[in-house]
């Protein structure tokens, strides 16, 4: 198995919870906070290439997203997230969790399961 890296944000109880479980079973991973270690438009294009999701959903929708005026329907391109989250690293929805060439967001956190 790929050695794990978790974009971690201590302050959420999801990241928290994936961390935990990750550990409760032994799992060596390099925890990366992203808040104080901001991520670079590269590694910010890499995550984004291997979820399985859209580009968009790597945006948190929350309270500091609506205080900013953002629109929604303007973040769906990966250029689009990954320029937003360059400037608002905040923004990134947490934990996501990298495992070689696959990642997951972890919203519930067991949903890091699927990359053991």
């Amino acid at each position: 198995m790929a050695r794990l890296t978790l974009y971690h944000h201590p302050g959420c109880s999801k990241s928290r919870g994936a961390l935990e479980m990750l550990r409760a079973r032994g799992i060596e991973l390099d925890v990366v906070e992203y808040l104080e270690r901001p991520l670079d438009r590269e590694a910010l294009t890499r995550i984004a290439n291997l979820l399985p999701d859209a580009p968009d959903a790597l945006v948190r929708k929350d309270r500091q997203f609506e205080r900013l005026g953002l629109d929604p329907g303007g973040y769906q391109t990966l250029d689009a997230v990954v320029d937003l989250l360059v400037e608002h690293p905040e923004l990134m929805q947490r934990p996501i969790v990298v495992a070689g060439d696959r990642a997951r967001i972890c919203r519930p956190p067991e949903e890091v399961l699927a990359l053991l």
